[in-house]
C-alpha cells in the first residue's frame, strides 16, 4: 500500500483500529492482564521484550489481517522491533493493515479539569523516522476530566498544534481528547468538546484532514457533525475502560464510527494459551469489535 491507498482505506475501510501501544506507566496492567506479572522481569527492557512478544504475537497471527483489521496504533518500541522476521511497518503494511505511531510522552498534571500532553522537543525526528519505516500517522493523547471549557479548548488547541505539525512531515494525525468515561460532568465534556473541535476543524487549511479519536459520547449520535465534516477523514472511538461488550454495544450506536480498542481486544488474550486457544480468543475478539465498527443500531 502507498500513502493513497492508505487514505483510502482508512476513509472508507470496512473494519477498526487495533491499538497496540500501551507504554512504560500501562505496560505492567496490559502484562498482567496477559497472565504475565511483575517478577518475570528484573528491568525495563526485559518488559518490554516481554510486551513485544505479546504484540508480535497478535501481529503475525492468522486472524490479525486487513480484512476486518484495517490499522494498528504502534508503541516506538514496537516500530523499531520486527515480527515474523520483518520490521513492524512493514510487516503490517504486508497483510494489508495501516500503520500509526502513538507519539505523546504522557500527561502533565491536572490544570483546569483537563491533562495536556507533556512536551515532545524530538518529535520532528521521531515523525522523519516513522515515516521512512512506511508509518503512514500518529496519535497523541490528552485527558479531559470535567466540562472546563478553557481546559477543554487549551486541549484541543494543543492537540490541533501537534497535529499540524504531523501534517507537515505528510503524515496523518489522530487527534485524541479523550474524556473521562468516569467523569461527573461527561455529558457537558462531550458538547464543549464537539463546540471547540468544530472550531479548530474549520481553521485547518482547505485540503488538509485529520483523524479524531474520541470517547464513545453519552448521547449516541452526538459526534455525527464531526463523521460528516470534510475535514474530517475518520471518527474512531476509544473502549475508555469499557469491557469489549458493553463498548461495542455503545459503538454501535454511533454512526460512521469505527473502535480503536485496546483493552478490549486484548482482555481474553493469555500468555500460557496454545496458538489455536490464542488465535481463537483474538478472532472472538475482532469479530465482535468489527461488528460493533460497521453494524450499527441506531
Amino acid at each position: 500500500m502507498n500513502t493513497a491507498d492508505m487514505t483510502a482505506k482508512m476513509a472508507a475501510g470496512n473494519g477498526f483500529i487495533a491499538a497496540l501501544d500501551q507504554s512504560g506507566g500501562s505496560t505492567p496492567k496490559a502484562l498482567a492482564g496477559y497472565g504475565i506479572g511483575e517478577d518475570a522481569w528484573t528491568n525495563e527492557a526485559e518488559m518490554f521484550d516481554l510486551i513485544h512478544a505479546m504484540r508480535e504475537r497478535i501481529i503475525t497471527s492468522k486472524v490479525f489481517d486487513g480484512s476486518k483489521v484495517i490499522g494498528a496504533i504502534l508503541f516506538e518500541r514496537t516500530m523499531d522491533g520486527t515480527a515474523g522476521g520483518k520490521p513492524v511497518p512493514a510487516a503490517l503494511i504486508e497483510k494489508g493493515i495501516v500503520p500509526f505511531i502513538k507519539i505523546d510522552k504522557g500527561l502533565e498534571n491536572e490544570v483546569n479539569g483537563v491533562q495536556l500532553m507533556k512536551p515532545m522537543p524530538e518529535l520532528d525526528a521521531l515523525l522523519e523516522k516513522s515515516k521512512a519505516l512506511g508509518v503512514y500517522g500518529t496519535k497523541e493523547r490528552s485527558v479531559i476530566n470535567s466540562a472546563n471549557r478553557e481546559g477543554i479548548a487549551a486541549v484541543v488547541k494543543q492537540q490541533f498544534e501537534v497535529g499540524a505539525q504531523v501534517l507537515s512531515h505528510g503524515m496523518m494525525p489522530i487527534i485524541e481528547p479523550e474524556v473521562n468515561i468516569k467523569s461527573e460532568t461527561r455529558a457537558e465534556c462531550d458538547t464543549i468538546l464537539l463546540d471547540e473541535i468544530l472550531k479548530n476543524l474549520d481553521a485547518l487549511p482547505e485540503g488538509q484532514q485529520v483523524m479524531l479519536k474520541l470517547s464513545l459520547p453519552v448521547v449516541p449520535g452526538k459526534f455525527d457533525a464531526l463523521v460528516d465534516h470534510p475535514k474530517v477523514l475518520r471518527v474512531v472511538a476509544l473502549s475508555g475502560g469499557y469491557k469489549r461488550p458493553e463498548a461495542c454495544i455503545e459503538l454501535a450506536k454511533n454512526r460512521g464510527i469505527i473502535a480503536s480498542f485496546s483493552r478490549a481486544l486484548l482482555e481474553d488474550l493469555r500468555a500460557q494459551m496454545s496458538d489455536a486457544e490464542f488465535d481463537a480468543a483474538l478472532g472472538e475478539a475482532i469479530d465482535a469489535i468489527h461488528a460493533g465498527s460497521t453494524v450499527k443500531t441506531a
